[in-house]
């Protein structure tokens, strides 16, 4: 007897602590699932809760208010003041919601969300959510969320409205020719400005939301046909892999996905013109777009896209394909012209014509540094001097730009710190690296880079350096596409170094585009007008 009620006790305190360690296992597996609350159906529990999720910041605005027939509803309007339109709100929300009146039946509580949402309000956009976190999404996000007593869904209504820079001509690229629209800060502003320009229903814009605390809000825009479905893939995996808290610019994501971080050359494109980024999307690139920047991203990017502009597509082809080459023939003096002088002046004097030789040798006659430390002294010059112009207000940045290197370049010559050689060598350098702004990163690191070669071994080192460049550049891809792609001899020559008629350009990139490659049907241009046409004119005059 003794023996069985010990049997029974042991089995009750078995199964009491399995209850517990139960119960403990889903209170954790709970915790870990974060799951959101649910709206309750008390109006007073839900706006708390919102704005406790909130913090109860000074500018959550709560308007509370009765209606329906006979004004037998209670309910509120939750919105953050500064990002949504006032006036739409008085308008299209409220006005609409407290003059209802009729009805052909009387909706129950927990419906009601509903009904207001399809007979009574007049947005655009409108969206039924149950739960605290997205109601403070909402908010954060620029809408208004309308809470009815119960009922335990709430709406999501579209009421965005702070404030946005209007469309101007970007600075960063200004043109002659073409169009002076450039992206905004604003998401929807800039896909709608590549939808201006591509209208086909085959242009998808997919959205993604990244970042724990900024909540930014990015889009993918592409046609689907044209775009590789692997690159799309690609992106996607990368983006939604990040684990961030913030995404702040563009930037931000281009380090993110790019495929060589450690690489001088950036690997990912950007452009803050809608014509530049269209022309890409067009050959088969997918756009990133994120709200709060005006540069868009593209991928997959070529080296030669560095040195093509909106503009030679909008110029004869011949002049296109000069200012082409002369923008290669500057990316070449902005890397290697410091390197070759520091590689003639040490090293290699026999290269240099007797005369010049003398000169050169006259004007350094009385400079204490050798010519590597010369030439490193008057580049970091150069770079405190640009970054100064850059950061100061546009005004003050032009004069230190201008007369602070005019000055410091005549004040060291005539101190004897320098020579007058090396200040010509580096103005040379400097006005070449401006041809280029997408390789500035990359010119200014190779620059110094070379130079150190050269100062080490001549011209040996500068070959060396030349080939190791030329090999890292050909081991590049970005998402899939050879970054170098363009050099060999494909029908990508078309558009790479010469810029050849549009009329000849009738595939797309084959590295790039996949399905439809396909940019024009067979076409000769008229040379001279025909017999007929030459009668048809005569007979109209």
């Amino acid at each position: 007897m003794l023996f069985g009620f010990m049997k029974r006790k042991l089995r009750y305190l078995l199964s009491s602590s399995g209850q517990a360690g139960a119960g403990d296992d889903n209170k954790e597996k709970r915790a870990e699932q974060h799951m959101p609350p649910e709206l309750s159906t008390s109006l007073d529990e839900n706006v708390e809760a919102l704005k406790n999720e909130l913090s109860d910041g000074s500018d959550v605005k709560v308007h509370r208010f009765r209606f329906g027939p006979d004004l037998c509803y209670s309910g509120a309007l939750v919105f953050i003041d500064g990002m949504t339109d006032s006036l739409f709100i008085s308008e299209a929300i409220l006005r609409p919601i407290v003059s209802w009146r009729t009805c052909d039946e009387l909706p129950k509580a927990r419906d009601i969300a509903r009904t207001v949402s399809s007979d009574v309000i007049c947005a655009g956009e409108v969206q039924l959510i149950a739960s605290v976190s997205d109601c403070a999404a909402s908010c954060l996000s620029g809408d208004a969320v309308f809470f009815a007593d119960g009922c335990p869904e709430a709406l999501q209504i579209n009421a965005k409205g702070y404030e946005k820079r209007s469309v101007t001509e970007p600075a960063s690229e200004s043109v002659v020719r073409g169009p002076r629209e450039g992206f905004t800060e604003n998401l929807r502003t800039n896909t709608a400005l590549l939808r201006r320009k591509i209208r086909s229903g085959r242009l998808r814009c997919e959205s993604l939301t990244v970042g724990k605390r900024t909540q930014t809000h990015i889009c993918l825009m592409y046609i689907d046909g044209i775009a590789d479905k692997k690159v799309i893939e690609t992106l996607k995996f990368r983006i939604k892999g990040l684990d961030v808290d913030s995404i702040l610019e563009s930037g931000y994501i281009e380090q993110y996905i790019e495929d060589a971080p450690l690489s001088p050359f950036s690997t990912v494109g950007y452009s803050e013109k809608p014509d530049v980024i269209a022309g890409r999307v067009l050959e088969g690139r997918v756009a990133v777009i994120i709200d709060g920047t005006p540069f868009v991203l593209t991928v997959p990017m070529l080296f030669v896209e560095s040195f093509q502009t909106a503009e030679d597509y909008y110029s004869r082809p011949m002049y296109a394909t000069m200012m082409r080459i002369v923008r290669y023939l500057a990316y070449i003096i902005a890397v290697f012209a410091p390197a070759i002088y520091i590689s003639l002046t040490s090293f290699h004097h026999e290269m240099i014509p007797t005369t010049l030789l003398l000169t050169i040798a006259k004007a350094r006659e009385g400079t204490p540094f050798p010519v590597f430390l010369e030439t490193f002294i008057m580049v970091i010059s150069f770079e405190i001097l640009r970054e100064g112009g850059i950061r100061l207000p546009r005004p003050v940045g032009q004069a230190i730009s201008i007369v602070g290197a005019l000055i410091m370049g005549d004040a060291a010559v005539s101190a004897g710190i320098v020579g007058a050689p090396v200040v010509i060598t580096i103005a040379i350098t400097a006005v070449a690296s401006f041809l280029i702004p997408m390789q500035n990163e990359s010119d200014t690191m190779l620059r110094l880079a070379m130079m150190a070669l050269a100062a080490f071994a001549g011209f040996y080192g500068v070959a060396m350096g030349t080939f190791a460049i030329l090999i890292h550049l050909a081991t590049l891809t970005s998402f899939g596409a050879a970054y170098f792609d363009g050099f060999a001899w494909t029908r990508n020559l078309q558009d790479s170094i010469i810029r050849m008629p549009l009329w000849t350009m009738k595939r797309r990139p084959k590295h790039i585009a996949k399905g439809d490659t396909v940019r024009i049907k067979s076409f000769i241009p008229p040379l001279r007008p025909h017999a007929g046409e030459s009668n048809r004119q005569a007979g109209d005059d």
